[in-house]
């Protein structure tokens, strides 16, 4: 169901893609995406070279397709050029970081953050070509103006963000995971209703030629500590 189609029935329709692989494909494309995946990194220095902006719906649409609660599709995307509406974002983000690491985050996060080597800083809001902001909405409204329950909003939302991500991956683009807290400012900004719930903010663009990242990043934890078998 979508905001705009309030009472759907079931309607089956015959699979209408098939993607299946022999196993030996299947191992060998498996492969070929986690070393892709493996250079993937959170960047926080940007070059200013402009994205085309073709190229950032189509990675938004890709987060689009992602699945969701009742396939409510809980989400909305704003994405963001205008070198003055990224200055205000930068402006308030850092208000509020720098309440952050002036000691509200707590001791332990802030102890936990010090190997990433960020601060209160974010000049990558502004370098960065484009933002997007993910909101999350709590809940839906009908054409007619009547709230209808969203289910598994941040699983939903989550989901979506990492199809985003990867996109942005596959398209030789990098990007941020950037979390100011609190986040309301977003909604004002972003011209977005007290409904939707911004969750994360994402740098978008190329690489500088001198970007770097935190040593501590490439340290994955090896199979056996995340995955069980029965």
């Amino acid at each position: 169901m979508t905001t705009t189609d309030a009472l759907p029935t079931y309607t089956p329709l015959p699979l209408p893609d098939r993607v299946q692989l022999a196993p030996d494909q299947a191992l060998a494309e498996a492969t070929r995406f986690l070393h892709y995946m493996r250079k993937r990194h959170s960047v926080r220095d940007f070059a200013p070279d402009p994205v085309p902006r073709e190229v950032i719906e189509a990675c938004i649409a890709a987060a689009g397709s992602a699945p969701s609660g009742a396939n409510h599709q809980p989400w909305h995307f704003v994405a963001i050029a205008d070198p003055d509406m990224k200055a205000q974002v930068r402006k308030a983000a850092e208000a509020e970081e720098e309440t952050f690491y002036a000691g509200g985050g707590g001791e332990a996060w802030l102890r936990a953050l010090e190997p990433i080597g960020t601060g209160a800083e974010k000049p990558h809001l502004t370098i960065a070509p484009w933002l997007i902001v993910v909101f999350a909405q709590r809940h839906g409204i009908t054409p007619e103006g009547e709230s209808f329950k969203h289910y598994y909003v941040p699983e939903s939302v989550g989901i979506a963000t990492g199809f985003l991500i990867a996109a942005l991956h596959h398209a030789g683009l990098v990007c941020l995971t950037h979390t100011p807290n609190p986040m309301k400012f977003l909604n004002t900004l972003c011209n977005r209703p007290a409904h939707e719930k911004p969750v994360m903010i994402l740098p978008v663009g190329y690489p500088a030629p001198d970007a770097v990242v935190p040593e501590v990043a490439k340290r994955k934890k090896p199979l056996d500590e995340i995955m069980s078998i029965f």
